[in-house]
């Protein structure tokens, strides 16, 4: 026997003695998405795990108001009922002074516009605050207002609680930044906001960024992110509490295995599709320095402007990453960018441009005749001119990474799992010319009779819920539900972004005469 051999067989008896003892994953009928190696056992082929960039889509507002300007970001995006809300920093920077500063042009507050539709932004007049003696504007939180904490409105976030005990009056909630920390605001309209607790619920980070909290309906607690300094780089530091006024002690997260990277923000929230899995989207910053490259750039002349300022106001640039977590600790970071700067003759490559939103919405397809899409908003053109811009991107439902081969194939096995219903759907897309097959084993990598690679027929479609059926079988697993199982997948140009066991479905009627021989 040769030495290749042996090590094979050494490793699928050590491959069969793992799946023997492993405690299944029970999935039960959440949806799972790819966006890490948790369901994946092992792989075969050029099977691969890949992240899609959204599509770049239109201008959907610009910060052009009066009391907006070039400086205006950390916005918060949620669809509430039929509405949708947005939220962000109404602040303008011109660089100047002696020596060279950034300065503000008028005080820093907190604007509020909403949409029908997540593509047709308004401001609505809402008659709160007074600027330059009018109170025909849509500020809904000025520092003025927030004396009694020392608050700044310029680092904020607004949510939706999500809690079940939240009371009516409490619904929205913000968190701004004050003295000794976070502070957590309450509203009943979403736009009339009251200080809840004149101490600090945050009180250990540096909080120079955008400071999310938001309820987790799984664990039922609410958990907080924010920005800390760690050995000189920026990263993410995060704390759980039952009571939204009182954090513990934050820790950092943990990203095992990804290069130290400065992370500005991270907007982290529950996938609303699958809420125990977390996503995130920091803006990823990196001072490239002054080198050749830098000075083919566009906007040479404002990024000269910036850097008398500070050198990294023109030499950084910012990209966004993604993030995925099961348990809101221990994150993987994906090292290839989500976003990036694109190809825009002006506004572009930009320190501050991509700052994606938190979080993100289901809106109407850009296509005619297709299913919904996520839309995620990310700024551009930050300090450059007299306004931001917000641009939209599109992706399809769950289509943050997929299990991917080319045409020539490649495979994996899960590891052992246990699932309720009677379904198995797919969010899988395919070529013309590609396919996916699916095989659900024992635990010991044998095909289960009736569900082997042979009796499913090849898979092709695009689809967010295609029904997995074998010849005989048909689409029905019910007879394998609450069992340890294995699924084994093969795929060939095709990508796998989600799965899903659903309630039993009969499988439809097909036409009479469908499938059979036509002599010709």
């Amino acid at each position: 026997m040769s030495f290749r051999h042996a090590v094979v067989g050494l490793w699928a008896i050590g491959f069969l003695a793992a799946g023997l003892s492993a405690e299944p994953i029970d999935i039960g009928s959440r949806r799972e998405l790819f966006v890490d190696n948790f369901l994946i056992d092992s792989t075969q082929g050029a099977l691969r795990l890949q992240v899609h960039q959204p599509v770049r889509r239109e201008i959907v507002f610009k910060t052009d108001a009066l009391w907006e300007g070039n400086a205006s970001g950390y916005q918060s995006v949620f669809k509430d009922g039929g509405l949708y809300r947005m939220y962000y920093r109404g602040l303008h920077y011109r660089h100047s002074g002696s020596p060279a500063q950034a300065l503000a042009d008028h005080p820093w507050n907190l604007c509020y516009a909403e949409s029908d539709d997540g593509l047709h932004w308004h401001r609505p007049e809402l008659g709160i605050c007074e600027f330059q003696g009018s109170k025909a504007n849509n500020i809904v939180l000025t520092g003025a207002m927030l004396k009694e904490i020392g608050g700044d409105p310029a680092h904020s976030a607004v949510f939706l609680d999500a809690n079940p005990d939240c009371p009516a009056d409490a619904k929205y909630k913000a968190v701004v930044l004050g003295k000794g920390g976070l502070y957590v605001l309450k509203s009943g309209d979403g736009v009339h906001f009251a200080v809840m607790s004149t101490q600090p619920a945050v009180t250990e980070g540096a909080f120079d960024s955008q400071n999310l909290i938001f309820w987790d309906p799984l664990r039922a607690e609410y958990r907080e992110y924010h920005r800390g300094f760690k050995d000189g780089v920026r990263d993410i530091m995060t704390s759980v509490s039952k009571d939204i006024l009182r954090f513990p002690k934050p820790q950092w997260l943990d990203h095992s295995g990804a290069t130290a990277e400065h992370l500005y923000t991270n907007q982290i929230y529950p996938y609303y599709r699958a809420p125990h899995i977390f996503l995130g989207f920091p803006m990823r910053y990196t001072d490239r320095g002054w080198s050749e490259p830098m000075f083919d750039l566009p906007g040479l002349e404002e990024r000269l402007a910036r850097a008398k300022s500070h050198p990294r106001y023109g030499t950084a640039v910012t990209d966004a990453v993604l993030i995925s977590s099961r348990d809101g600790q221990k994150f993987h970071r994906w090292d290839e960018a989500f976003i990036r700067p694109g190809p825009r003759e002006r506004h572009s490559w930009v320190y501050g441009d991509n700052f994606v939103f938190w979080s993100m919405v289901e809106t109407k397809s850009s296509v005619e005749d297709c299913p919904n899409e996520i839309s995620l908003y990310a700024t551009e053109s930050y300090w450059e001119g007299t306004y931001t811009t917000v641009r939209r991107y599109s992706l399809r439902l769950d289509g943050f990474v997929s299990a991917h081969a080319p045409l020539t194939g490649g495979e994996f096995v899960t590891k052992p799992l246990r699932f309720d219903g009677g379904n198995l759907t797919l969010n899988v897309e395919t070529s013309g010319a590609g396919s996916v097959q699916v095989e659900i084993q024992d635990l010991s990598g044998k095909a289960i009779e009736g569900y082997s690679l042979a009796d499913c027929p090849p898979i092709f479609c695009d689809r967010l819920d295609k029904v997995v059926r074998w010849k005989k079988a048909g689409g029905d697993v019910r007879p394998l539900a609450g069992k340890a199982v294995r699924l084994r997948f093969v795929l060939k140009d095709a990508d796998l972004y989600s799965l899903r066991f659903v309630p039993y479905a009969a499988d439809p009627e097909r036409p009479a005469g469908a499938g059979k021989t036509v002599a010709r």
